[in-house]
């Protein structure tokens, strides 16, 4: 069995603290493996750079993996630690996400110095997101609200919040959670209001599909019930040809042995939205199947003109 394991990973806190998770469990599950058999390789990533202006318009979700997936790809490391939501629908040839560790949870939380929850927020307050479906859900409730770019690790942007550029901010709880910072939190969103990013709190290891040695190692800790609700929310957002660029919304799970999911589909100013819920077997055809549909079934309702105007809304607002 392999001995030295090299673990790919961007270089934030949070995507340091998701490795070390990962490593752990790794040395928990397999007695013959000791710490200094495992070395965790950051990789700076295109994502990491850009912190002034929209990924959008520098390529999208792929900047965050590309240079990680083109070291896994040529053998300088062995499986890569991600953020899920992170992750493009489409992967290189050659590589798969594995393995999936227990969710944390979903749900946003809504960050300010000043004021006590997102419906205290003043009348035109700055509120700090690069999310597109973040801005878009706000401003669903509170069109007032006046949204500018924050982008960074967690750390960025509490300083920002704490230097002025914004009254508020929401960042994804999970991640709040694994680095021990839970208690930054406001308020926490509730899924009625703010329904989390497609795969939101679910970390994933991405490995070379041929590597069995490498599957078998993770494999003790793979969660199943995560793989269903991320298989079925990533095959909504693939249906929908969705991106950084597109307010989409989607938050699947696994109860009384019935997979069961709510997507939708908002316009940048969260005036328009499109809504969808369904059910299926806990299988994993079914429940990408399950996405595939709903994603179809939204895009039908919305029509092309729709996206269209999306795509110039956005780019107006981007330039």
């Amino acid at each position: 069995m392999q001995q030295s394991i090299k673990i790919g990973t961007r270089g934030s806190p949070l995507a340091l603290a998701q490795a070390n998770d990962v490593k752990e469990r790794l040395l928990a599950a397999h007695g013959d493996l000791k710490g200094s058999d495992i070395e965790i390789v950051v990789i700076k990533t295109t994502g990491d750079r850009i912190l002034d202006r929209h990924l959008m318009n520098a390529g999208g979700k792929g900047l965050f993996t590309k240079e990680i997936e083109d070291q896994l790809l040529d053998g300088s490391i062995d499986c890569a630690v991600h953020s899920s939501k992170d992750m493009p629908t489409k992967l290189p040839d050659g590589l798969e996400l594995n393995a999936f560790l227990p969710r944390e949870d979903a749900r946003d939380v809504f960050i300010s110095a000043h004021h006590g929850s997102f419906a205290e927020l003043p009348q035109g307050a700055n509120l700090g997101t690069a999310s597109l479906r973040r801005r878009a859900m706000a401003l669903r409730l509170r069109p007032d609200l006046k949204v500018v770019t924050f982008r960074g690790n967690v750390q960025t942007r509490l300083r920002k919040l704490r230097d002025g550029e914004a009254a508020a901010t929401f960042l994804a709880l999970a991640g709040l959670n694994r680095l021990d910072m839970s208690d930054a939190a406001t308020e926490v969103l509730p899924l009625d209001d703010f329904l989390p990013a497609p795969a939101q709190g679910a970390v994933t290891v991405e490995i070379r599909s041929t590597d069995e040695v490498m599957a078998s190692r993770l494999a003790p800790f793979h969660c199943s019930k995560t793989a269903l609700a991320v298989t079925a929310e990533r095959s909504f957002l693939a249906a929908l040809d969705g991106s950084c660029r597109t307010p989409i919304a989607a938050y699947a799970e696994l109860k009384d042995g019935v997979l069961s999911m709510r997507a939708m589909l908002l316009s940048l100013d969260g005036r328009t939205l499109f809504e969808k819920s369904g059910t299926c077997e806990p299988e994993l055809d079914a429940a990408r199947a399950l996405g595939q549909d709903m994603g179809t079934a939204i895009r039908g309702d919305a029509g092309e003109a729709f996206f269209k105007d999306l795509a110039s809304a956005i780019e107006a607002e981007i330039e």
